[in-house]
């Protein structure tokens, strides 16, 4: 294992009336001035926005609302709510979505603090922000894991970019699954295929021994392949909707990275493929990881062989390690199709005549990755997965 610091400062408040019962003491920890950020409105037809008005209200808040945050959050939508924060003398933020609205207001919280642009400070710079507007998240869209890090995927369409920042942790996080209840079942299965991947990539990383937070990885796929066809049968399964949520947040708070290094080289391919199409973010990686894995395995034929027997339940008995990296990709490729995701670039209407090449030399090459992979062959797999 190699050598860690460990520190988790997002509180989490888990479980059915979290807000009802936990926002108010957390409110009144705050200034006045509470900017509430949300997306296209599906929070004031499901009740949740009106709940969480009436807690502000009673806290005696002033509200200001910050609205429109939209899938593939914009670098512009992001400057437009630094500037609302800043003209509002905002206090508090209040995030209440997916992965979109709580990763547009981390960076939202880093730019109204600064005179000089997030985005080139920290690319060109290279520096980091180191003074925010506090914030919770309220989420009611899981898969990413959002809430439980400082890292923002942001796309700059001036750049033709989809790429990390870094911005503020929250201060908590409030996981009610009821709020999850009404999310439409492509985007639960999407969102839950995400927290897949996202374990997945924290456990690819360069050849090594297995360590306690690869074991921890390996029950969190298992919880998460279980839950997803539980959620699959039953909708209205609020308990492995519950499992979902966490396992959400297990995959990206940290815990599972302890020790060791990550991949996310196919998280990196399928943000510059949604930078040029602005796609479905889980079901690009639905399509690319199959394709991806392919090439990866002759470098990543231990780890591969491993999760067919940990994780896919596949018989070891007679099989080398090889056959069984290779009934692992079969195992995912096949449950990909199983719960209804694409498995081709035609099944999300992305043009043939896509500039795949522009995608391939802009994407960020990951150094944990166990096999370092050159543009002409991320190139390759997009053209593999047409």
């Amino acid at each position: 294992m190699e050598s860690f610091t460990y520190s988790y400062p997002v509180k989490v408040y888990f479980g059915e009336k979290a807000a009802e019962k936990n926002l108010p003491a957390e409110l009144a920890k705050v200034g006045e001035n509470v900017l509430l950020a949300y997306g296209g409105g599906s929070i004031k037809k499901n009740g949740v926005y009106d709940e969480l008005v009436g807690i502000l209200n009673a806290a005696g808040k002033k509200i200001t609302e910050f609205t429109g945050i939209m899938s593939n959050p914009t670098y512009a939508k992001v400057q437009e709510g630094a500037k609302l924060a800043r003209d509002n003398k905002i206090d508090f933020i209040i995030a209440v979505g997916g992965g979109s609205v709580i990763d547009c207001c981390k960076i939202v919280s880093a730019q109204a603090k600064m005179e000089k642009d997030l985005w080139d400070f920290e690319y060109a710079e290279h520096g980091t922000p180191t003074e925010f507007i506090p914030m919770g998240a309220v989420v009611t869209a899981f898969g990413t894991g959002a809430e439980m890090n400082n890292g923002a995927v942001i796309t700059n369409e001036e750049k033709k970019s989809k790429s990390p920042l870094r911005g503020a942790f929250y201060d908590f996080a409030i996981l009610d699954p009821v709020y999850t209840m009404t999310m439409p079942m492509k985007q639960v299965i999407s969102g839950a295929f995400d927290s897949l991947s996202h374990s997945m990539e924290t456990y690819m990383g360069s050849p090594r021994d297995v360590n306690l937070s690869d074991e921890i990885n390996e029950a969190t796929q298992r919880n998460i392949i279980r839950n997803i066809r539980m959620t699959l049968k039953n909708p209205e399964d609020i308990q492995a909707r519950s499992e979902l949520i966490w396992a959400a947040a297990m995959a990206e708070n940290g815990i599972l990275k302890i020790g060791k290094a990550t991949d996310f080289q196919c998280h990196m391919l399928e943000h510059q493929l949604g930078a040029f199409t602005d796609c479905n973010h889980g079901q690009g990686l639905a399509v690319l990881h199959p394709v991806l894995y392919r090439h990866m395995l002759p470098e990543a034929v231990k780890q591969f062989a491993r999760l067919a027997v940990e994780v896919w339940d596949i018989d070891p008995t007679g099989k080398s390690e090889e056959e069984l990296a290779d009934a692992f990709i079969d195992a995912l490729a096949a449950f990909i199709k199983e719960i209804g995701l694409p498995t081709t670039f035609a099944e999300m209407n992305i043009p043939e005549d896509t500039n795949f090449k522009a995608i391939a030399d802009t994407t960020i090459l990951t150094g944990g990755c166990a096999k370092k992979f050159s543009r002409e062959e991320l190139l390759e797999v997009l053209l593999e997965c047409r």
